[in-house]
């Protein structure tokens, strides 16, 4: 069975859903992102700031959460996927933590024709914790390839 972002835009259904694989949010994991990104806020990076905070810990960026997001969803292999076009809606309901396992639920919102080769895709992906709590929830827009796209190249 082929998971929706390895689909062509004409199979997709506006309410159909998917549920990703598992994944930890380890220290590497933010020891990293603050290295790549130069984000080194103390709440994401300096332990004894965390813990005086509200929080009482480290939080994982939400940034970060948004891309493992992604990562989660996104098949490697998708041929269908042409580019992500746009992010139109991110929240964080409650904190990630490290050490939080995370999966996102992935719902298709609407979806709208751009041309004969294309579609854009509003997926709603809720990134929900070991404790079924929405750490991020995001509407992104996809542009997807039309059946058409392969049949006029021959693919």
């Amino acid at each position: 069975m082929s998971r929706m972002l390895e689909m062509y835009f004409d199979d997709l259904r506006v309410g159909q859903t998917e549920t990703t694989r598992r994944r930890t949010i380890t220290e590497t994991d933010v020891t990293m992102w603050c290295m790549f990104t130069g984000d080194w806020f103390p709440l994401h990076s300096d332990k004894i700031y965390a813990e005086q905070s509200r929080f009482g810990q480290r939080v994982a960026p939400g940034w970060m959460v948004m891309a493992l997001a992604g990562g989660l969803c996104v098949p490697a292999e998708t041929q269908t996927v042409i580019a992500n076009y746009g992010t139109e809606r991110v929240r964080y309901p409650n904190p990630a933590f490290i050490g939080d396992t995370v999966h996102v639920v992935a719902t298709i919102e609407t979806l709208k024709e751009r041309d004969e080769q294309t579609g854009l895709v509003d997926v709603r992906w809720d990134v929900t914790n070991q404790n079924d709590k929405i750490v991020c929830s995001i509407i992104i827009r996809i542009m997807v390839k039309r059946r058409a796209a392969d049949a006029d190249t021959g693919g």
